[in-house]
């Protein structure tokens, strides 16, 4: 799931978040294990779910670093010395979908049931997952979230790429980001099973269209 809807107010965190300009890398499956708990800590202060969640989320989060395709990216604050890295001020990852993951088979059957299995088809057949994109609220506003998502899916070989992002009113500006991109809603106001929040699933052609910013209302 994906978003970075929480306001850019003063955090406890904010002096770390603004002293030196971060430095975007991707990284591997083991490096993403080793940075799971600072990912999560960023996880956490992006999306504020309940605290009982978060063992359950790190559990899903290093079981999808084992998915075909794997691809992630860390944005960190600059550390003192250039070998150092820095707090964790956002990270994306995504890996290529398919049956039998729990995303994947949930969207597929509420496309079908929507527009037919060929739509469903259509957007899943061969995509790039998306699952988490999150930036921390003491660093939203600088266009890491755009940098993260351009560098996620640069070069992928799937046809689509796919992703949930919360579906709020007025939008997010994660949900306005996918929309410059050239993404569109598949599914709106959808619950997953279990409960929680409505999402909006959206999907996109790769290579993701030119970046292109809401125009400003007068």
């Amino acid at each position: 799931m994906i978003g970075f809807p929480r306001p850019s107010g003063p955090s406890p965190g904010s002096r770390l978040l603004r002293v030196r300009d971060p430095k975007l890398r991707e990284i591997d499956e083991r490096a993403f294990l080793r940075r799971l708990n600072p990912m999560l800590d960023v996880y956490a202060s992006a999306m504020a779910p309940p605290n009982e969640q978060l063992p359950g989320r790190h559990t899903i989060m290093e079981r999808h670093s084992s998915y075909p395709g794997f691809r992630a990216f860390v944005v960190e604050r600059r550390g003192a010395l250039p070998v150092l890295a820095g707090p964790v001020q956002g990270f994306a990852y995504g890996f290529h979908g398919t049956r039998g993951q729990w995303w994947h088979d949930v969207v597929h059957q509420a496309l079908s049931d929507l527009e037919g299995p060929e739509h469903a088809e259509a957007w899943l057949d061969d995509a790039f997952e998306v699952a988490e994109l999150h930036v921390h609220p003491q660093a939203q506003g600088r266009g890491l979230g755009r940098s993260l998502l351009t560098a996620l899916c640069e070069g992928r070989p799937e046809r689509t790429v796919v992703l949930s992002t919360l579906d709020r009113t007025p939008d997010t500006p994660a949900r306005n980001l996918y929309r410059s991109v050239g993404m569109v809603d598949l599914l709106t106001d959808f619950e997953f099973p279990g409960g929680g929040p409505r999402y909006a699933v959206m999907g996109g052609t790769l290579p993701l269209a030119p970046y292109s910013p809401a125009p400003r209302s007068e």
